[in-house]
């Protein structure tokens, strides 16, 4: 696992939760319907490289891998991360990178760039839309997982590291057009049930101009 220096000294919010991520069920549930959504939608080719943003554990890679040539997966979790590398499925198809590429930019450039649930923990979402741009080919592609706009109670009151409560689906279509992406189109990927609570999941698509 490579590690940017971008990271060096930050607290890992997500050490704790590392070692019984996979096992949850929501997080499987999540998992699995996010990465139908983009089976289904974001018509992967073999020989493609693909940046899995927010990675964590590999959940999103391990359902991709076999249908691509290779993923970078790419999170700022030193733990997550390690439990993706011990995946025997992952090996030789997934490179993990433990870096922060709002800060850090990386030097390829990628086919398609996909991310499931990850977009609420970065504060600054024009900023993560144009390193997704700058990260791409031309006419590459985005396939991006997150909450519709919620009422906060998705996550605990006190947890750190989440910055919005989901997203309106017209707020992230400017901003993706700003940031230079066209063909823009939102499809009902899941919907999260906690407790006696719904939350739909979309899945946004667009093109790098």
């Amino acid at each position: 696992m490579k590690t940017g220096q971008a990271e060096v000294g930050k607290a890992d919010l997500f050490k704790e939760k590392a070692s019984d991520w996979d096992r949850q069920e929501m997080v499987r549930q999540l998992s699995s319907g996010i990465s139908r959504a983009i089976l289904d939608n974001a018509a992967l080719q073999e020989g493609m490289h693909v940046m899995d943003f927010g990675a964590g554990t590999g959940l999103i890679s391990t359902h991709l891998a076999p249908r691509v040539g290779k993923i970078t997966a790419v999170d700022i979790s030193v733990a997550m991360l390690a439990k993706l590398l011990e995946k025997p499925e992952l090996k030789g198809k997934v490179e993990a990178i433990c870096q922060n590429i709002l800060e850090e930019p990386l030097t390829s450039k990628f086919d398609l760039i996909v991310s499931a649930m990850a977009m609420h923990h970065v504060e600054d979402t024009e900023k993560m839309f144009q390193a997704f741009a700058d990260h791409l080919k031309p006419g590459a592609r985005v396939a991006l997982a997150d909450l519709d706009k919620e009422n906060g109670t998705f996550h605990p009151q006190d947890v750190e590291g989440v910055f919005h409560h989901g997203f309106e689906r017209e707020h992230l279509q400017a901003i993706l057009q700003k940031t230079g992406f066209t063909n823009i189109r939102f499809v009902d990927a899941h919907t999260a049930q906690k407790e006696d609570r719904s939350y739909p999941i979309f899945l946004v698509l667009a093109t790098k101009q």
